[in-house]
C-alpha cells in the first residue's frame, strides 16, 4: 500500500483520522522547541549540548547563520513559523472544505522545508557542526512537510468538489427531524396548558 493510500481516509479525499492529530501534535512539538531556542537566544544562553566535536550547539547558535541577513534570529523565525503551523493544522481546519486552507498549509510547509535545507546546508558545509536541538526542529518540519504534501491533492480536490453523496441529504434529514421534534414539543406544551385551564 502506498503512503498516499495510507494517509487517505475515505474516497472523498479526506485524510485518515490520525493525520490531523499527528500534524497538530508535530506543530506543537515544533512550537515548543522553537520557543525554547528563542528564549535561550534572547537570554544569551546556550542550549545544553556538547561544545566540541560534530555536535556543537555553541558553534551553531553563535554563528553568523543564527541570524537571517544578520538581523532576524533564526529561532524567532521558527517560532513564528510554528505558531502559524499550529493554526493551520488545528484538527477542525482539516475538515474545512475551503481551498485556501489547503493551499496555506502547503505553502507554509514548502517554505519551512526550503529554509530547513538552507540551515542544514549551513551546518554541514559552512559551520561544520550540528545542534541537536535545531535538528529536532528540522526533523519535525520534514515530517510535517511529508504529511502536508502527500495529503494536499486529496484536500484540494475535496475543497473543489461538491459534498459527497448523501451528505446534503443527511443535513436536510437532520433539519427535518429537528423541526419535527420542535413541533411535537410545542404540541405537548399546548396540551398541558389546556389541561391546566380545565
Amino acid at each position: 500500500m502506498s503512503l498516499g493510500a495510507r494517509l487517505e481516509g475515505d474516497g472523498a479525499g479526506a485524510p485518515a483520522r490520525w493525520v490531523p492529530l499527528a500534524a497538530f501534535g508535530l506543530s506543537l512539538l515544533g512550537l515548543g522547541l522553537s520557543l525554547y531556542l528563542t528564549i535561550e537566544h534572547f537570554e544569551g544562553k546556550i542550549p545544553p549540548c556538547s561544545s566540541t566535536g560534530a555536535f556543537n550547539c555553541l558553534l551553531v547558535t553563535t554563528s553568523s547563520y543564527s541570524r537571517l541577513f544578520g538581523i532576524f534570529p533564526v529561532a524567532l523565525l521558527g517560532l513564528v513559523f510554528y505558531a502559524g503551523m499550529v493554526a493551520v493544522n488545528w484538527p477542525a481546519l482539516w475538515r474545512v472544505r475551503a481551498r485556501w486552507v489547503a493551499w496555506a498549509r502547503l505553502v507554509m510547509a514548502v517554505g519551512g522545508i526550503v529554509f530547513v535545507l538552507y540551515l542544514v546546508g549551513a551546518e554541514l558545509l559552512a559551520i561544520k557542526a550540528i545542534c541537536p536541538w535545531c535538528t529536532g526542529v528540522h526533523v519535525t518540519t520534514f515530517v510535517l512537510f511529508i504529511l502536508v504534501v502527500t495529503t494536499f491533492p486529496g484536500m484540494a480536490g475535496r475543497a473543489a468538489a461538491p459534498p459527497a453523496y448523501g451528505e446534503e441529504d443527511q443535513y436536510v434529514q437532520d433539519e427535518y427531524e429537528d423541526d419535527e421534534t420542535g413541533a411535537e414539543t410545542d404540541e405537548h406544551d399546548e396540551s398541558e396548558d389546556e389541561l391546566e385551564l380545565r
